[in-house]
């Protein structure tokens, strides 16, 4: 599909004009936290390592033959089957720097809305000392919801989303979670989409 990068940027730019929006009606602003620190971007930049483990993890599983075909290890090779059959072909004419902008928006967008809007919305509205927790677990069942792909793939995305929430508490920067949103984000397309193909899931 010639013009699926554009459509893709163009879906993923849109969740950035629906946070400012919800932001509006809400009266919140969800870049109030967002700003640059040299020392939040090295740490973003670490911080990126443990989702990363984690797929890395679930791709040698699902890939080796050695292994049971059994829970969990079942409902990650259906992810990844899904991933080769119609996220790949997807991408799959996508360059690299088509591929960073892409991450880089879904980053941006994403984490604007369930992070500055969903999260601190839920917060503020339950308020009190476990206003904050609430918050953090709204935003986490509505991202893992929302990327239901499959039931396992629903929970990894919220762990996920719980990490990422996590990080914009420990942190007060939105900046942190956005560069380790879109970072993963990227790394994991550019594997997928330009190093991966070709293997299946019985290789070693």
């Amino acid at each position: 599909m010639k013009n699926f990068p554009l459509m893709a940027a163009a879906f993923e730019g849109s969740l950035v004009a629906l946070a400012i929006a919800l932001g509006w009606l809400l009266g919140t602003s969800p870049l109030a936290t967002f700003h640059y620190d040299p020392y939040d971007v090295l740490l973003a930049l670490g911080a990126t390592a443990p989702p990363l483990a984690l797929f890395w993890l679930c791709i040698i599983c699902c890939t080796s033959s050695r292994l049971p075909n059994k829970f969990p290890l079942g409902p990650l090779k259906e992810i990844v089957r899904i991933m080769d059959e119609m996220l790949v072909p997807l991408f799959r004419d996508c360059r690299l720097a088509q591929l960073a902008v892409i991450a880089a928006l879904a980053g941006l967008g994403e984490e604007m809305l369930f992070r500055g809007i969903v999260q601190t919305a839920a917060s503020e509205w339950i308020a009190g000392p476990y206003g904050p927790w609430i918050g953090l677990l709204a935003a986490t069942v509505l991202f893992g919801l929302l990327h239901a792909i499959t039931p396992a793939y629903a929970l990894l995305a919220g762990l996920i989303g719980l990490y990422l929430g996590w990080l914009w508490m420990a942190t007060d920067n939105l900046l942190v979670p956005v560069i380790v949103h879109g970072l993963y984000d990227f790394l994991v397309l550019a594997y997928l989409v330009k190093i991966r193909p070709g293997k299946s899931l019985q290789g070693a």
